[in-house]
């Protein structure tokens, strides 16, 4: 007989197959719908909210890096003006003491270049006890003299003169006619002789006083003079003299004296 799998076919019940059907889906509740929406809408808010995060955090870090990039240019430029100002400012000092050497070298130059106008007494040729008040041109340009004064002064010494001395301009209707003066060129401003000292002298007393050195009798005076070059509106120069008129018993003397007041040059 034949043998279905170890059992005899006839012995073998026929088997019945059932099918289960699956159970309904269960409806969603409104409650679990509107729950799930939410649940939805704030995924997508939270998900929206960490872009939106990523995306301010992202522009906070280029702001920052921009600041940062502004600061370092600041400071950079700021070390540029720094150092642009320095070498300006030492720039400046250096230009300004070139023209300050320049001007005195300048200064120096003109004076150099100007007339000296030089007063001394000298004897008179050929005439005994008797000088003559010579103006010098020292200089190395052409000297103008515009005006010459002088006077005597009485004093027991040098110590009792004026610090300053006065001179009196000339007298009415007199008029001083300008000496034009080369380098090297003199002329005689005054003479002077033992006749004119006593002409000075108030009284016989007081030439006696001067004969025995009581009172001295000082010969002051001043010259006033320009360059040609010098433009009529400039200032012009001074040489102020002093001498000591010593009167001796046959001869007599005159002596350079006074102070740097009186013996000043401008």
């Amino acid at each position: 007989m034949p043998d279905c799998n170890g059992i005899p076919c006839e012995e073998q019940q026929p088997h019945m197959i059932v099918s289960v059907s699956p159970p309904p889906p269960t409806p969603w509740a409104l409650h679990d719908k509107i729950l799930w929406g939410a649940d939805v809408v704030l995924a997508i808010l939270g998900y929206a909210g960490i872009m939106m995060a990523l995306a301010t955090l992202r522009k906070i870090e280029r702001h920052t890096e921009a600041f940062e990039d502004s600061i370092a240019a600041v400071e950079a430029t700021a070390k540029v003006a720094a150092s642009t100002a320095e070498i300006a400012s030492a720039g400046a000092g250096a230009a300004l003491d070139t023209a300050r050497a320049a001007l005195l070298q300048t200064r120096a130059m003109l004076q150099a270049e100007r007339p000296w106008i030089l007063v001394t007494a000298e004897p008179t040729q050929g005439a005994e006890s008797s000088f003559q008040i010579t103006a010098t041109n020292r200089g190395r340009s052409p000297a103008r003299i515009t005006a010459a004064l002088d006077q005597v002064l009485f004093a027991t010494d040098e110590a009792h003169l004026p610090e300053v001395p006065e001179l009196k301009p000339l007298e009415s209707g007199k008029r001083f006619v300008p000496i034009i003066l080369l380098p090297g060129e003199s002329a005689t401003l005054k003479t002077f002789s033992r006749e004119d000292a006593r002409g000075f002298c108030d009284s016989e007393e007081m030439f006696k006083s001067i004969e025995s050195w009581d009172q001295r009798l000082f010969l002051v005076g001043k010259v006033s003079y320009s360059d040609l070059i010098t433009t009529a509106d400039r200032n012009g120069h001074e040489s102020t003299w002093c001498s000591w008129y010593i009167h001796g018993k046959q001869r007599s003397a005159l002596v350079p004296a006074g102070g740097a007041a009186y013996n000043a040059h401008t």
